[in-house]
């Protein structure tokens, strides 16, 4: 039995050849404490309607990823981010869940039990989570605004210096022009501006629909119409696509960026568009993030599958030695010995699994192949 969220894995984390369990017939429900500085909500609304109701209360969520349509269970449970110096994977924002167990028993984890920080990031391999609690802030507002024509040389030498200026920072780039589109989320004035601003609104893919995304030219709005870069109304795509994405240590960004830079001819073919982004490390033991500062390199591919897996393995080959992880939720073909080989609690999280369901009832082959029984 595999649970599904948003539908939105490129990978085969929620496949079955079992039963498939949807959350999104849950009752919404966002409770608030403003004691705690908490939010308790239905596993399977969507971190859009939970950012509403948030705000209309005066709080926040300190981070969200670029698509609001996305929801909470599946986002935290494959470790999905945002951008940000300071912001780390959304799981991290998790300080209690409740889930489903193999006999239908209710399991409730808060941060500081045991376990808890394999219940988060789980791959849906304990249950089937029903409630989430997430830590929450005061909220506040966001301005948003694009420089272009940056050049990547500049972006990897600079490294600290643009993606430090804004509270979140995302560099889009083909690879093959040798520039970038960095789009500064900014709390207060940027501390850097490379490029050139851009006076009309953009898209991250050229020629699509800029009304698409969220309000830019520098125009300070509500946190939850800003951080993402879309519309929760509008449903962005560039077309049918496929994605991936690779979690690399902070300090490789530069060596990162030589590598898929000196494979640009190749990836320019098959490619929508790819992003640059920086998420803070955090302790959850299968997070891409975990026990690290990282670059991410995200890739908008086009439908096209023959054409999209050798670059895939080609650009995994590359950048594995970097210390590379697959986002859980993306297209990857590294075999799972050599992706689960870099967790260093993926020991603990099996022995978490083999305690929480016994007989396997939430396993599939990817979780299986990470995870084998003996």
């Amino acid at each position: 039995m595999r649970a599904l969220g948003s539908g939105h894995s490129f990978s085969l984390v929620a496949d079955s050849t079992g039963e498939l369990v949807r959350l999104d017939g849950l009752p919404s429900m966002v409770e608030i404490d403003t004691a705690r500085s908490t939010v308790t909500v239905a596993a399977g609304m969507r971190y859009a309607d939970v950012a509403v109701e948030l705000h209309r209360n005066g709080f926040a969520l300190p981070n969200m990823a670029s698509l609001p349509h996305i929801s909470v269970a599946g986002s935290c449970a494959t470790g999905t981010h945002g951008s940000g110096d300071g912001q780390r994977c959304l799981s991290a924002s998790v300080s209690g869940l409740e889930l489903v167990g193999p006999d239908g028993d209710l399991v409730e984890l808060r941060r500081g039990d045991d376990g808890f920080p394999g219940a988060v990031v789980a791959l849906g391999a304990l249950g089937v989570v029903t409630r989430l609690t997430l830590d929450v802030a005061p909220a506040f507002e966001v301005a948003q605004s694009v420089r272009l024509g940056v050049s990547l040389d500049d972006v990897a030498a600079r490294f600290d210096e643009v993606f430090g200026s804004a509270y979140s920072v995302s560099a889009f780039t083909d690879w093959r022009s040798g520039e970038a589109a960095v789009w500064l989320k900014c709390r207060t004035e940027p501390t850097w501006g490379g490029g050139r601003a851009a006076e009309e609104q953009v898209h991250p893919v050229p020629g699509m629909d800029p009304d698409f995304c969220t309000v830019q030219l520098g125009r300070p709005g509500p946190w939850h119409e800003r951080l993402p870069h879309f519309r929760p109304e509008l449903t962005p795509s560039a077309g049918q696509e496929l994605q991936s994405e690779w979690f690399l240590p902070r300090e490789a960004a530069g060596a990162g960026i030589a590598v898929v830079q000196g494979l640009a001819e190749q990836i320019a073919p098959v490619l929508h568009i790819s992003e640059i982004r920086t998420v803070r490390g955090d302790d959850l033991w299968l997070s891409p993030a975990y026990g690290r500062d990282s670059v991410t390199f995200h890739f908008t591919w086009r439908d096209d599958p023959e054409g999209v897996l050798p670059v895939v393995a080609e650009l995994q080959q590359r950048l594995l030695p970097l210390g590379a992880r697959p986002h859980w939720g993306k297209l990857s073909t590294t075999p799972a010995p050599e992706v689960i080989a870099s967790y260093e609690r993926a020991l603990d999280f099996a022995r978490l699994a083999q305690e929480l369901d016994p007989e396997g009832k939430f396993g599939n082959s990817f979780v299986d192949a990470l995870f084998p029984r003996g």
